[in-house]
């Protein structure tokens, strides 16, 4: 059985939309952090997304049994194309009709510039089937970000996108999913050590 530690990165403080533009996280909460990093398993196998937010909090969970593999642009954020950068309010008075559509029908509504939800969850499952195949007995701590988590969590459950995303991904939460013969199980969702 693969089990996944999924955890969100730290804090960006940003109040606008953030995928794939490239802001740090807040790590300063060490406390947070070391709670964080004693709730994960040891050995494990850690992998994050090539964004700083989530590789930087990787990094900081570093611990000699824990093994880490390169990060992947595959484990990015949603893309929100063109609105990545703007706060919701702007969003909704450029694409107002789009931009509701995204969040309450989220499938195959492409942002300007962007990605769907599928688009994400096709590439995110792309990375997690072939860690699954190489690693079917491990541990992995995949740091990453709150779409992409919430993508995993709708796979596991079998539901929709929209009933995924009713879910809340804290800053340095665990998401705990396991992978056994392609069956899911969830053990916990949005954990805060």
């Amino acid at each position: 059985m693969t089990v996944w530690h999924w955890v969100r990165h730290g804090p960006t403080h940003e109040k606008t939309f953030v995928g794939w533009r490239d802001v740090p996280a807040d790590l300063t909460d060490t406390a947070q952090i070391a709670r964080l990093s004693d709730h994960l398993p040891t050995p494990a196998i850690v992998i994050s997304s090539d964004l700083i937010r989530a590789s930087a909090t990787a990094d900081v969970l570093h611990h000699p049994e824990r093994e880490r593999l390169p990060h992947t642009a595959d484990l990015r954020e949603l893309h929100f194309g063109v609105w990545d950068g703007m706060h919701f309010t702007e969003v909704a008075a450029r694409d107002p009709e789009l931009s509701r559509a995204y969040w309450e029908t989220p499938g195959d509504v492409i942002p300007p510039g962007g990605e769907s939800w599928n688009q994400t969850a096709a590439r995110v499952n792309a990375v997690v089937d072939q860690l699954n195949a190489v690693h079917p007995d491990a541990h992995i701590i995949a740091v990453a970000h709150f779409g992409v988590i919430l993508t995993q969590v709708q796979r596991a459950m079998g539901a929709s996108p929209t009933e995924a995303m009713a879910h809340k991904i804290d800053n340095l939460s665990v998401t705990q999913l396991s992978h056994h013969k392609g069956e899911w199980d969830i053990g916990y969702i949005n954990h805060v050590p």
